[in-house]
C-alpha cells in the first residue's frame, strides 16, 4: 500500500470516529487507524528487504514539525503529545529548547502517519482542557497548573493506547510468517537503518522534560487528563491532507 493509499484508509477511519456517539466504538476506529499505520510501514519494510535497488524516497529521512510560536504557553505538553505518537510509529525525534518545533526522524510513511494522528489529537486535548477548566473543577488548583496536567495526563494515555494497538499490529504481522515471509528480518534491519540514520544526522545536546520545575503537580487535573485521553476519538473534522500542511519538509 502505497503512503497517500495509507493515509486515505486513515481518513475513512477518522470519519467513522467522528460519526458514532459510542465511545467503545471510536476506541475500536483508533486502535483500527494505528494499526493499520502500523501494518502498512511493516509491508513497506519487507518490500524495501526485497528490493534490488533502493530509490532516496525508501531511504529515512528528517523532518522539521512546527508545534507553535516561541512564547506560548503550554508547548511542551503539545510536544510530548507527538513524540509519544511518534514512539508507536518508529519515529525518533529531538525538540528544540523552546519547545516550538521538533525535528523527527524516521520513514516518511512512518512521520505522516504520527503527523496525521497528532493533528487530529491535539485539537480535541486543548478543547477537552479548556472545558475542563471552564468547568471549575481544577479550583483552587492555578488554572496553568491544571491545563498543564490535564494535558499531560491526556498524552500519556494516547500514548498507551496507541502502543497496544501497535504491539498488536506487530503480534499479528509476526505470528502469520507464511504469509509474511522475512518480517522480522525486514523489521530488525528497519530499526538498525533508523538508528545509523539518526547517531549519523541528529546533532542534538542535552535533554528535554516534558514539565518544568516550577510547573506544579494537580492529581485531581491528571485524573480528568487520563479520563479525557481515554475517551478520545480520531478527528477533529479536519481531513488529513489539510492537517498536513503544517508539516514543513
Amino acid at each position: 500500500m502505497t503512503d497517500d493509499r495509507m493515509l486515505a484508509r486513515i481518513a475513512a477511519l477518522l470519519r467513522q470516529a467522528e460519526g458514532t456517539d459510542n465511545e467503545h466504538e471510536a476506541e475500536a476506529f483508533m486502535a483500527a487507524a494505528q494499526r493499520l499505520a502500523t501494518a502498512t510501514s511493516i509491508d513497506l519494510a519487507v518490500a524495501r528487504s526485497h528490493a534490488d535497488q533502493r530509490t532516496k524516497a525508501q531511504t529515512p529521512v528528517q523532518r522539521t514539525i512546527t508545534i507553535g510560536n516561541a512564547g506560548a504557553r503550554g508547548l511542551r505538553t503539545y510536544v510530548q503529545l507527538f513524540v509519544l505518537i511518534a514512539n508507536a510509529n518508529d519515529v525518533k525525534c529531538d525538540i528544540a529548547s523552546n519547545s516550538t518545533f521538533v525535528y523527527a526522524y524516521g520513514f516518511a510513511e512512518d512521520i505522516d502517519s504520527s503527523h496525521a494522528l497528532y493533528a487530529s489529537l491535539v485539537m480535541q486535548m486543548v478543547r477537552a482542557s479548556e472545558a475542563y477548566i471552564g468547568s471549575g473543577k481544577h479550583k483552587p488548583t492555578p488554572t496553568i497548573t491544571a491545563r498543564i496536567n490535564f494535558q499531560l495526563a491526556f498524552g500519556a494515555r494516547i500514548g498507551k493506547r496507541l502502543a497496544e494497538a501497535r504491539e498488536q499490529a506487530l503480534r499479528e504481522a509476526t505470528r502469520d510468517r507464511k504469509r509474511r515471509p522475512g518480517t522480522a528480518i525486514a523489521l530488525r534491519d528497519k530499526d538498525l537503518e533508523l538508528k545509523d540514520f539518526y547517531r549519523e544526522t541528529s546533532q542534538a545536546r542535552g535533554s528535554w522534560r516534558a514539565t518544568s520545575a516550577t510547573a506544579g503537580y494537580s492529581s485531581s487535573a491528571r485524573r480528568a487528563g487520563d479520563r479525557a485521553g481515554r475517551r478520545a476519538r480520531l478527528g477533529s473534522g479536519q481531513k488529513i491532507s489539510g492537517a498536513r500542511s503544517a508539516l514543513n519538509r
